[in-house]
Order: C-alpha cells, then structure tokens, then sequence
C-alpha cells in the first residue's frame, strides 16, 4: 500500500482494492465504535419528515447498497458484525463485497458471513475479484475461477464481477478483443451457477484505443461481449471522470459523450451502479475531486430518475453508494443513506 503513488489516485484505488479488506486502520475497536454510536441513532429522521412532505422517492425500495470497500477501515478492524450493525441502522438494504476477511478481527467463514449479513437484514448482491494476475495461484477469474464462483455461490450472491478493466493484453482494439472473449467465458461460468458476471467501470475505459483514434475501448467492450453473459456496473463518478478525460482525441477532434446515454442505450446491461460523487475541478486530472455523496456536482436526482423511469428500471437495478477514501467512513456511510433517500422526483 505505501509504494502506491498519491499521485495517481485512480490507479491507486485499483491495486489497493486487491486485498485491502485484510488491512487494519490504526484505531481501536471501542474507539470507532464510540465515534459511530451518536450519528447512527439519529439518522433517519430527516429522510423520513422530508418523505411526508414531497413527492416519490427517487430511489426504489429495497436497492439501495454500499461497496464495502468503503468501509475497509472498519472492517478491517471492527470486523463485518459492527459493520453490518451500522449499516442495519443507516437504511441501507444491500452489500457489494470487496474481499471476505476481517483483518484483525479474526478469521470469518462463508456461511458465517451471510448469516451476519441476514441477520442485519442486508441481501449481499454481487462481489469485485480482480481479473488475473501474474502469480498462477492468484485468486483472480483467470487464475482461480471455480473457486471465485464457489465462493460467490455459497455466500447466495447473484452478481460476481471484477473491478479491473480489460487491459490485460494491453489497449488496442484486438487486445480488448480477445479480453472480451474470456468476460464471455466467465459470463458463461457465472451464468451456468444462476449468477451475472460484471465489470466495473474506472476512467481509463473511456479512453481511445492506441491503434485506432476513432474507437473508444468502453464501445469494444459492450460490443464483443455477449449481453446475455456479460454485464456492466458502471461507476457514475470515474464514467463522469472519463469524459472529462476522452471529451477528445488524441488528435484534438471532439468526441464528446454521456455516460448516461450508455445506461438507456443498453439498460438489460446495467444491473449495477456504484454512487460516489465529486466536486467539479477542472485542474484536476479527473475533473473531479471525490466527496461524499450528496456534497459533489453530480445530479444523482436526475441520473436515477431517469433510470428508474425505463420500463421495469425499478426493479431492474441496484445502487451502491462509494467512497474510494473517505475521511470517516461510518459518516460517509450515514449522510449517503440520508441524501439519496431524500431524492425525490420533480413533478
């Protein structure tokens, strides 16, 4: 973790993803928990006042998630129980994993793990595993894939994806090519065990291909994969990054995008999203500095209605609020919960 580059926070999330829930902060147990106790009693309070006074909520009942990675902090060393607790009391009704082990908290079986998850009524719905790996005893799809969707079976997830992008044989048309052909096959592996393989999303995929200007490497991707075996979990902040990034070409050409047009262009492929949200900064390299969700620019009230609004989109997708680094994880957590239940459709 420290020889990751804080100049590069894209890539850092990417690699520090890899392991991190096995990584304990600094803190104590009491002491964390001590710090969570007051904001957890009184946080839903505000959404609930504000949904007798306006219209629909914006966000479908029962969907609304959070990628643990999030959470690595606590859970690292508070353990899933504590976790699981806190988020219970924050309204939360679904779980992303990002790694099954609890660092200092001690060893956690599978099935003990989706009994907490019960117990606290979260339904965990899908999983990030990395793609592949040099090390040939990894636990990546390509390395390790029965033993990726054993896993994912036994803890009842019907989701299993990786949050690495397809540039294991580098950025060309052909490498993402061939990248999608083995997507296909994990997709078919999944499919076979009742669960949808997806990938996620970070800036990088909206980039242009290096032998081909014209191509975006995100459209390779959504047309050499099967819909019916792949699917996607776009990251609405790092789509909103990669167009601030790829609004050209290399060659100065415009080539803007939407990363909402991809969503209704293609919604069976969308079952997931991740919700983080950034201030706007265009002297960041990203266009965006990362904040919790609900302080950024992002209009979440308008990219969800208007997913929701597709026939059968409210039933149809599941959103899961993230924060790469959170300065008080529990806190990001809480105000997330707050504001995206507070979304109300415009009439």
């Amino acid at each position: 973790m420290s020889r990751i580059s804080h100049k590069d926070p894209e890539l850092a999330h990417r690699l520090s993803r890899r392991g991190m829930l096995g990584v304990a902060a600094g803190a104590t147990a009491a002491a964390l928990l001590g710090a969570a106790a007051g904001p957890a009693s009184a946080s839903t309070t505000a959404p609930a006042a504000s949904a007798a006074r306006r219209g629909r909520p914006v966000l479908p009942p029962g969907r609304l998630g959070i990628q643990l990675y999030s959470l690595r902090d606590k859970v690292g060393t508070l353990g899933f129980a504590p976790v699981f607790a806190e988020l219970e009391q924050y309204g939360y009704d679904e779980i992303e994993f990002a790694g099954y082990t609890q660092g200092s908290a001690g060893p956690i079986t599978l099935a003990r793990l989706k009994r907490l998850a019960k117990d606290h009524g979260l339904t965990p719905i899908g999983s990030h595993v990395g793609y592949y790996s040099d090390d040939p005893n990894a636990y990546t799809f390509a390395q390790n894939l029965n033993q990726v969707l054993d896993d994912a079976q036994a803890l009842g997830l019907k989701h299993i994806g990786t949050a690495s992008g397809p540039f294991r044989y580098g950025s060309t048309v052909d490498a993402w090519k061939r990248a999608a052909q083995e997507f296909n096959a994990y997709g078919a592996a999944a499919k076979a065990r009742g669960m949808k393989f997806y990938q996620h999303n970070h800036s990088d995929e909206f980039a242009f291909a290096a032998d081909n200007p014209k191509v975006r490497l995100y459209d390779v991707l959504l047309a050499e994969t099967d819909p019916d075996l792949v699917y996607l979990e776009m990251d609405i902040y790092w789509a909103y990054a990669g167009q601030f990034r790829f609004s050209k070409r290399p060659d100065g050409t415009p080539a803007p995008f939407e990363p909402l047009d991809y969503v209704l262009a293609h919604p069976h492929r969308y079952p997931l999203f991740h919700v983080k949200d950034g201030v706007s900064d265009p002297s960041n390299e990203f266009g965006y500095r990362m904040t919790d969700v609900g302080d950024g620019d992002i209009d979440y009230q308008r990219f969800i209605s208007a997913v929701t609004r597709l026939r059968g989109g409210r039933q149809s997708h599941h959103w899961q609020a993230e924060h790469d680094n959170p300065t008080d994880s529990f806190r990001f957590a809480r105000r997330s919960s707050e504001y995206l239940h507070s979304l109300r459709e415009k009439c």
